[in-house]
């Protein structure tokens, strides 16, 4: 055997033998009965070419520098001495060390695999060596597609939105009372799907329907990562049905439109005095005496946007009151956020949407017992879905956006995705 065998034989039984799978290191056996290690100043340098699309190694080898540039700084005293700006470089090189240690391990296992591959040019006629190389470069092959899909999604710009809580809103739309009706079972479902993640909801402001239902519905929900899986459900959700208010059963169309805002703090929405009519009134309804006899409700007015809320649903003035300019600043953070978003899906040209509420996203069939995701143009089954079961619904448009932003950054290298 030539001296790459032995290479590859020490690279085996060194710090990356991790790298091959248990059932294949008795092709490590096999080498080491059959060769003898020539020293290392003898042996042929290896020149191993990244098979790896070129724009992913630019991003990869740019992430790698800036890591460890980063990582320098950090042993700075200056900057040691400086625990603000020590946790803000932390911070950034912690958001770096997966990318980094993941690219590491796809270096190391390319490598593996080009001098397996060179092995297998001195097997001769031994079959049984053939054989094995074969296996383990297969295996290599296989590790090493999946160590770049994973870096391409490593590499991908996080939203900085995504780990917030969020004010969802359900307003009915067209269709009288079948549109609040439905606005209330679309309510119920996004409560049995936060329920499935263990997320909490609270109500903020609602409006009941005359025949059941909302008007509108505001709840609060808190948890992890809320808005990196609901903000895919703004938009307009159209119900095909037999009404309970229908006496012919005929089938209606109707609509409710969804809003997901994230949370806002008063620093980054700064709401002027001057832009507000505040009033009080009399919330009335269940909660004792206070709430018939105290003017515990408020309704607020933003003069700039024309944005009202009316809030009764806490017992006491002030509660309400902190929670009407809650979901002022959400309002007014989501219009922001949506100018922002609606000005990247106009470059990108997306098909998944995050902010326009006159989109329609989804159509609701109960004679088929069928969800159709029209952005997806994929189907689910209606009963389980509005059980709150549309977790593969957000993955698959998660997986959507993840490919489409794969592309672009692949565009702004000048080179193709793949």
């Amino acid at each position: 055997m030539s001296s790459l065998t032995a290479s590859f034989t020490a690279r085996i039984c060194g710090t990356r033998r991790e790298l091959l799978p248990l059932r294949h290191r008795s092709l490590h056996q096999f080498i080491t009965r059959r060769v003898t290690v020539v020293p290392s100043t003898t042996r042929a340098r290896t020149r191993i070419v990244c098979m790896a699309e070129p724009y992913l190694i630019t991003k990869l080898e740019s992430a790698e520098k800036t890591w460890k540039d980063l990582s320098v700084k950090l042993a700075d005293p200056d900057i040691v001495s400086n625990p603000s700006e020590y946790q803000k470089l932390a911070q950034s090189v912690k958001e770096l060390d997966e990318v980094v240690s993941t690219y590491k391990g796809f270096k190391d296992c390319e490598k593996l695999l080009e001098e397996t591959k060179a092995l297998a040019k001195d097997a001769g006629n031994d079959e049984d060596m053939a054989e094995m190389i074969s296996y383990e470069i297969d295996s290599l092959s296989k590790q090493l597609a999946e160590l770049e899909d994973k870096l391409k999604v490593l590499l991908l710009p996080s939203d900085p939105l995504d780990a917030r809580n969020i004010l969802l809103e359900v307003r009915a739309g067209t269709g009288g009372d079948e549109a609040g009706i439905w606005a209330g079972d679309l309510v119920r479902m996004y409560e049995r799907y936060s329920e499935r993640n263990s997320w909490k909801y609270f109500l903020v402001s609602s409006t009941m329907a005359e025949k059941g239902g909302y008007k509108t519905y505001v709840m609060e929900i808190k948890g992890n990562r809320v808005y990196s899986k609901l903000k895919y459900e703004s938009g307009v959700h159209r119900v095909q049905r037999v009404p309970l208010t229908e006496a012919q059963g005929r089938v209606h169309t109707s609509t409710a439109t969804v809003a997901i805002m994230p949370e806002a703090d008063e620093v980054e929405v700064v709401i002027d005095p001057k832009d507000i009519e505040l009033t009080t009134a009399r919330s009335g309804g269940a909660g004792g005496q206070n709430v018939n006899k105290v003017e515990t409700a408020i309704d607020l007015f933003h003069k700039p946007t024309g944005i009202r809320i009316f809030c009764t649903e806490e017992r006491t003035q002030s509660k309400n009151k902190h929670r009407a300019f809650q979901l002022l600043r959400a309002k007014l953070y989501e219009i922001k956020v949506r100018e922002q978003q609606e000005s990247i899906r106009n470059q990108r040209k997306s098909q998944v949407g995050t902010g326009a509420r006159s989109e329609k996203i989804r159509t609701y069939n109960y004679k088929d017992n069928r969800v159709t995701d029209h952005r997806l143009k994929m189907n689910f089954e209606l009963t389980s879905f509005l059980d709150g079961n549309i977790e593969d619904a957000v993955q698959s448009c998660v997986a959507m956006e993840q490919k489409e932003l794969l592309e672009e950054l692949a565009e702004s290298v000048g080179a193709p995705a793949g």
